[in-house]
């Protein structure tokens, strides 16, 4: 059936819950109210209020009794309501949850799924837009994922409750009503009709460290992930070039086979995310491409992403990486 992201995510969790009475799902606001974007509308009504329920303003608290839970056999899925809250939390992520399995010899896990809020494109301003993925990336032992489309949503999100190491599981939140192309001054476009949108009202999963050839194609790749999926086809169908677009999915860790074989074949490359540029995943991605594909590429690596600066709320679109930027990063790509 045809969903928008945000019911799709929804239909992952109601599914998990049905099928493991293990699953538990918490934090702020994601019970009674249904969390601020809804996502989780309906779940504790359905499930009760052992299984959905809210918790205090306390990011730190909400990751650390589901890294308790999840020792002990549990598999939370809890909501940091946006991924810039994330921060008080962040000794209980990377000191505790990613390191569990390593201190104990094996002998204890942390099967737990944290849903975060990400990205612009909402006016969100300097609090409520930042995309944080490459802090996750660089941690030992955590995994980081982020869907661009309904169907991938549901299906990843399933593969991470099943896993049993901690994921950070990154929703844009500009994508969970539709697809976004960065064309802000354009009406907004709904996901009914995409062919993304058609997602199983059951049991899937869609596995991890699997990228996904978006749009295939001969004259460079596209390496992206996220919201900058879109932006990209955008680019690509308003300059005319081939460009094949390798939509990662799984951040980390991630398919490199894909990422390579793309590159070999059509010897440039174009790296795009909304987060900030210094330091940001691209660099990595930036350097993979130059490891393994430097034989093969035709021209330089560009780079497209956000400003070093935090991100301004007047300003939103300057900031953004628009089909502007994307199409002019394609083009010197072509001509070098």
């Amino acid at each position: 059936m045809q969903m928008t992201m945000i019911q799709a995510l929804r239909s992952a969790m109601d599914v998990m819950l049905a099928r493991d009475p293990n699953v538990v799902v918490f934090g702020q606001d994601v019970g009674y109210f249904g969390g601020v974007f809804r996502c989780t509308e309906g779940l504790q009504a359905k499930h009760g209020r052992s299984r959905v329920f809210d918790a205090p303003i306390s990011e730190g608290g909400i990751v650390g009794t589901a890294i308790g839970m999840a020792a002990y056999g549990l598999r939370p899925v809890v909501e940091v309501q946006f991924a810039d809250y994330f921060y008080p939390a962040s000794d209980q992520i990377v000191s505790e949850a990613a390191r569990l399995r390593y201190r104990s010899a094996g002998d204890f896990t942390a099967p737990m799924t944290i849903r975060m809020p990400c990205g612009g494109g909402i006016f969100g301003g300097q609090t409520h837009s930042q995309s944080p993925e490459a802090l996750f990336t660089h941690v030992c032992g955590l995994r980081t994922v982020m869907p661009s489309n309904p169907y991938d949503a549901k299906g990843l999100l399933i593969s991470c409750i099943e896993n049993d190491d901690p994921v950070i599981f990154l929703e844009p939140k500009r994508l969970y009503n539709g697809p976004f192309d960065g064309h802000h001054e354009k009406p907004a476009v709904p996901w009914s009709g995409h062919p993304s949108a058609e997602v199983p009202e059951g049991y899937y999963t869609v596995p991890l460290e699997s990228a996904s050839v978006f749009r295939a194609g001969a004259d460079l790749t596209i390496l992206t992930y996220g919201t900058m999926v879109f932006v990209a086809e955008a680019a690509a169908r308003e300059t005319g070039i081939d460009a094949e677009i390798i939509d990662l999915r799984s951040i980390w860790p991630l398919d490199l086979p894909t990422m390579v074989a793309s590159v070999k074949k059509t010897g440039r490359c174009v790296v795009v995310h909304e987060a900030t540029r210094t330091s940001g995943f691209g660099a990595e991605l930036t350097a993979l491409v130059q490891e393994h594909c430097f034989y093969h590429l035709e021209a330089p690596i560009e780079r497209v992403t956000g400003w070093d600066t935090p991100y301004p709320h007047a300003q939103e679109w300057a900031y953004f990486p628009g089909p502007a930027r994307v199409g002019a990063a394609l083009l010197r790509a072509m001509e070098k």
